[in-house]
């Protein structure tokens, strides 16, 4: 775990007079004690990443230590529970891919939660890259995607409902059908790619920030972006978009960030916000994140940061029906899927 630490006096009470103006009516939060972010994967993956990034902003606009606990299993699952079973008193957040919280009653993962259990905070959006072995003797996506179609290639994620899991989905339903690849789960994005770059798998389909390090380092070789766009990061060759090879792939970004339970005092959320609207949203720190590590940045809160996750909430929830591996139908829990 991480802790980053800051007193009050340290902040001065300039530090604190726009957050409150920015409350818009409510009280400013003031906690007594330090807060748990609940990252419900491994250290090193893409949650893990970016929530250390904005820990230490949070931790000084707030005046308290913020925990980072790194709790994985079960596809996220495990640790957001966790975060949902704590006290709803604003000291326990969780961070994920905020579709992953939305949707882990359609997988039957958590029973009974939405997106609605939640009020999220937006940081950035990532794409997932497929990647092989530096030794790999796929040189290009469209290769590559022939061996995936006939041959039983091994392909490292941090499981089904992982951004590389669902990547994976997501190739195999626009490829035309199953794929013969195999895909081998870790407790996290970080542990996925190092295996590919060791060789114990062939491929990763995890994300950009996950692998930007290993495709620098020659370990990896990245092929394509999930995107409509080339990936272009200091440093690495630009990687082509997916729609080069596959030119009808729907594209939805995907949006990372914190999440707080609801059920706490609104003065936590209006705190927050403020702070997110004030400090994240105009941090050096993650903007320097986001162009080192090939993600965009993004930050947002309240509604506009539903808004925002919304389409890939919507793809994600939807994805799982058509390919039958929903247990819940997403009209449960309020998403609406196009009519077949």
């Amino acid at each position: 775990m991480i802790k980053v630490s800051m007193t009050l006096a340290s902040l001065g009470v300039a530090a604190l007079i726009p957050l409150t103006a920015l409350a818009e009516g409510h009280a400013s939060w003031q906690p007594d004690r330090p807060i748990n972010i609940i990252v419900p994967w491994s250290a090193g993956g893409s949650t893990d990443q970016v929530t250390r990034v904005v820990a230490p902003i949070l931790a000084e606009a707030l005046g308290t230590d913020v925990v980072i606990v790194n709790q994985p299993g079960a596809s996220g699952s495990i640790g957001t529970k966790a975060a949902l079973d704590a006290p709803r008193d604003g000291y326990t957040w969780t961070a994920n891919a905020v579709a992953n919280n939305a949707t882990y009653a359609v997988t039957g993962l958590i029973e009974g939660t939405s997106i609605e259990d939640y009020e999220i905070y937006l940081s950035v959006a990532n794409v997932p890259v497929v990647s092989v072995n530096a030794d790999s003797p796929y040189m290009d996506f469209a290769q590559l995607l022939e061996a995936m179609k006939t041959e039983g290639v091994t392909v490292g994620t941090a499981g089904v409902n992982s951004s590389g899991g669902m990547a994976l989905a997501a190739i195999g339903e626009a490829a035309g059908g199953e794929l013969a690849a195999r895909m081998v789960t870790y407790d996290g994005g970080a542990p996925a790619v190092m295996a590919a770059a060791s060789g114990e798998v062939a491929i990763t389909t995890q994300l950009a920030v996950e692998q930007t390090e290993m495709i620098r380092a020659g370990r990896l070789r990245g092929l394509a972006v999930l995107s409509d766009q080339p990936l272009n990061v200091e440093g690495i060759d630009p990687i082509p978009p997916i729609t080069d090879f596959i030119p009808d792939f729907k594209v939805a970004a995907d949006y990372f960030g914190i999440l707080i339970p609801t059920g706490a005092p609104d003065e936590v959320y209006a705190t927050v916000e403020a702070i997110w609207t004030e400090k994240v949203a105009t941090s050096p720190e993650l903007m320097t994140y986001a162009t080192d590590r090939g993600a965009v940045f993004a930050p947002s809160a309240g509604q506009d940061a539903l808004d925002r996750a919304m389409p890939v909430i919507t793809a994600e929830a939807c994805a799982r029906v058509t390919r039958g591996e929903a247990v819940v139908d997403p009209s449960e829990i309020g998403i609406t899927c196009a009519a077949e």
